[in-house]
């Protein structure tokens, strides 16, 4: 958190009596062991754009990286055109003057307090030095050699309150085409260049006041870090003392009935602490930032710890209760299915283990009334709900899905009934079922046509029998066909005759 005291005008900060915590952009995979140095592992990480390849890296940038020393992008990197490395606590400029081709450098947020070792750097166009700690405004005169700089940022600094800063920047510069974000008019020039003497006097002046003040600062820095060691060695041994006064059983009943009471008693002086430490007025340097990026550094570090101690004292996982009862467990978090398969008498576990996972890190237990799976050393238990044979158990792996597939057949056996077979078949039909049925054949049933028959379509018409050769019959042959066809009929008097 920012302190209330901290204000921001225009492009700069104005800092009065704060602290300000550093901003750590470490943060998850970043955070290696590999800090406050540049490593060439960090920079091929950083120069994914460019196929991981440094040697022809034209762009990089290594912000919020807690970079306490600029050192071997002169001999990694010689084509960087790019190099952001704000935010970061750098305390001096160095090992870049082989960048030839280097065009813009951002250092802004660091600990630097002066402008040097720039000579080399031939192509440069842009510096941002904002927000850092240069009060020897002298030392931009190491940059008339740079003949390309145009832009140049100062914004943040102590130098920017000296009185004629701006005159002696234009003045000294004359390359210098745009300060501080405001164009260099050439009037502006031409006014600073007539008051440069005097101007630089005055300089001079404050910058001699401005040293002797960083000299007590650093005294005084000196002194609280001193102060803050022996508190701590302090508070230390009393901890100490306090745990060897304690007996042994005190120290039982104090872990058994009051480990939740001192964690609480713990968070409360952390935050204590944590209230004293940003509320405790300070000037903004250096040494102050660093401080502060150092207790961060130290609550980042005790804060892991007590997250892998609880880690380590986690307990292991109940599976079998003390009175004998098996538990349901699922410790990996798996999906899985079980099928009671009754027509051949057995149970299938499906475990939906994962797909790329190594068979040598499963381990199958089959017990007669559950199952145990150790999947990485992960539990999953399953209680059956019958008892199965352990040894004609099998366990399978899907090579598609990747899932354990486990086969337990069942303790208890059991007779399946005959299916009864219906009384309108046959006895001979009977017969060859029940010989199908020995040789595990199937074969359908035949129905005896003589009781099942279909009339013939074909005859529903009766066939007329021709005389002649024409295509029609004479009439008095219909009429004796007629005849013929009713001689069978019989007259039944309750029906009412036809219209």
């Amino acid at each position: 958190m920012l302190s209330p005291m901290c204000r921001y005008v225009d492009c700069g900060i104005l800092f009065s009596c704060s602290k300000i915590p550093v901003c750590t952009g470490n943060t998850g995979t970043e955070r290696s062991a590999t800090k406050h140095i540049i490593t060439e592992d960090l920079v091929r990480r950083r120069a994914e754009h460019n196929n991981c390849e440094i040697f022809s890296l034209e762009e990089i940038s290594l912000h919020q990286q807690e970079i306490e020393k600029l050192e071997y992008l002169d001999k990694w990197c010689r084509d960087l055109k790019i190099l952001y490395l704000q935010n970061n606590l750098i305390p001096k400029i160095e090992n870049v003057g082989k960048l030839k081709k280097l065009e813009y450098l951002n250092v802004a947020l660091n600990n630097i307090e002066r402008i040097e070792n720039l000579e080399g750097c031939e192509e440069l166009k842009k510096l941002d030095l904002t927000a850092n700690f240069i009060g020897e405004l002298s030392s931009i005169e190491a940059l008339k050699y740079n003949i390309h700089l145009k832009e140049l940022f100062l914004v943040g600094n102590p130098c920017t309150e000296f009185e004629g800063y701006r005159q002696f920047v234009v003045a000294t510069l004359h390359q210098l085409k745009c300060l501080d974000s405001k164009e260099i008019e050439r009037s502006e020039r031409i006014q600073a260049l007539q008051n440069y003497p005097e101007v630089k006097q005055k300089i001079r002046e404050q910058e001699q006041a401005y040293l002797l003040k960083r000299a007590r600062e650093k005294e005084e820095a000196q002194r609280r870090m001193l102060e803050r060691k022996d508190k701590k060695q302090k508070q230390r041994e009393s901890n100490i003392g306090f745990d060897s006064s304690d007996s042994l059983q005190n120290k039982e009943n104090h872990q058994a009935e009051g480990d939740g009471e001192q964690e609480t008693w713990r968070r409360v002086d952390d935050d204590e602490e944590d209230r004293r430490f940003w509320e405790e007025p300070t000037p903004y340097t250096p040494e102050s930032r660093l401080e502060t990026h150092r207790y961060i550094e130290e609550k980042r570090r005790a804060k892991d710890n007590i997250r892998e101690s609880k880690k380590r004292e986690k307990p292991l996982r109940t599976l079998v209760t003390a009175e004998g009862k098996v538990l349901n467990v699922n410790v990996p978090k798996l999906h899985f299915s079980l099928k009671d398969d009754e027509e051949n008498n057995q149970i299938i576990l499906d475990l939906a283990v994962y797909r790329h996972l190594d068979t040598s890190l499963l381990d199958v237990d089959v017990q007669p009334t559950y199952i145990r799976v150790l999947v990485k050393g992960k539990p999953f238990q399953f209680v059956l709900p019958e008892e199965v044979k352990p040894d004609s158990s099998s366990a399978k792996r899907s090579q598609t899905t990747g899932h354990l597939v486990v086969t337990m057949p069942k303790a208890k056996e059991i007779i399946m009934a005959k299916q009864k077979v219906s009384t309108s078949i046959k006895h001979s039909d009977c017969n060859t079922l029940q010989k199908n049925a020995r040789s595990g054949q199937a074969e359908k049933l035949e129905v005896d046509p003589s009781k099942y028959s279909f009339p013939d379509v074909t005859k529903i018409i009766q066939e007329k029998e021709r005389i002649g050769q024409g295509p029609i019959s004479l009439q008095p042959e219909k009429i004796t066909e007629t005849k013929k066809s009713f001689v069978d009929f019989e007259n039944n008097e309750d029906v009412p005759p036809l219209i």
